[in-house]
């Protein structure tokens, strides 16, 4: 951590357009499918559902023009609030739009059953487990702000949108593999999730804390813009991750428990029923 200003470039251009562009083309793509899949019958849930994709993709925009973005060029603190939009509360809203759902209802049976196949093969199981998307998100966390890669991405744009791309999908990798709508692979029990999640929440308050004392931190940026950013990691980063919480136990279902039949007694030969 260095107390003086941090380097920026403009956030602006064709690159901003084409993001923001992408975002919409994916929410028109969403309710085109949805339309596909349920037609006139819509199910319980679906509305919820769209609102909360249209929801995620609304922050994503947001966070990527103004006033986020330019804030997020100037200070560092905008930056963290722009990651908190991009890394941890427009994910969740992603996924929580059940995307893998409304794609296999609008599919053909033998395309939808390619990719059921397909998410449920062995080599996506070793994405989707909880433990690598932990690693891919609070471990970049600490890989991004513990190294020079933050300054760099501050004035090389390709590293920059990158790392905005970074944070979108592991964000939703994570929202996903914890308490996606949709099924995941290998997509452990409830108590082993919680675990993860638990260790995700330590693991952001304590990036949080080494970045508000100085400690490993490697950010040009002044030591006030620095300890607010980590004030907005904190805080933020446990409302999201208790909403998070809330998700988990909101789409959980608990496997139903069938009683064994018991056998009926039979009377010995020549025995009368009183």
């Amino acid at each position: 951590m260095r107390d003086h200003p941090m380097p920026a470039h403009n956030g602006a251009g064709w690159a901003t357009v084409l993001a923001v562009t992408g975002v919409v083309v994916l929410a028109v793509a969403y309710l085109v499918l949805r339309h596909r899949g349920t037609g006139r019958t819509a199910r319980p849930g679906d509305r919820w559902r769209t609102a909360m994709f249209l929801a995620g993709c609304a922050l994503t925009a947001a966070a990527l023009l103004p006033p986020i973005a330019p804030f997020a060029h100037e200070d560092f603190r905008g930056h963290m609030l722009q990651h908190m939009l991009l890394g941890m509360y427009a994910p969740l809203a992603l996924v929580l739009g059940a995307p893998i759902t409304v794609l296999l209802r609008a599919l053909s049976a033998p395309q939808a059953r390619k990719l059921t196949g397909l998410l449920s093969s062995r080599p996506m199981g070793v994405p989707a487990h909880p433990i690598t998307a932990l690693a891919l998100g609070t471990g970049g966390l600490a890989v991004l702000y513990f190294t020079p890669l933050y300054d760099a991405t501050t004035t090389r744009p390709a590293l920059h949108w990158l790392m905005h791309a970074h944070f979108v999908l592991s964000g939703c990798l994570f929202a996903w593999v914890i308490a996606g709508p949709d099924p995941a692979p290998s997509r452990p029990g409830v108590k082993a999730r919680l675990l993860v999640l638990g260790a995700a929440i330590a693991l952001h308050a304590v990036i949080a804390q080494l970045m508000y004392g100085g400690f490993l931190i490697d950010v040009h940026a002044p030591i006030a813009q620095v300890r607010g950013a980590a004030e907005i990691m904190y805080y933020g980063g446990d409302i999201a991750e208790l909403l998070l919480a809330a998700a988990l136990v909101a789409t959980w279902r608990p496997a139903r428990r069938t009683l064994p039949l018991r056998p009926r007694p039979q009377h010995a030969p020549g025995a009368t029923a009183r």
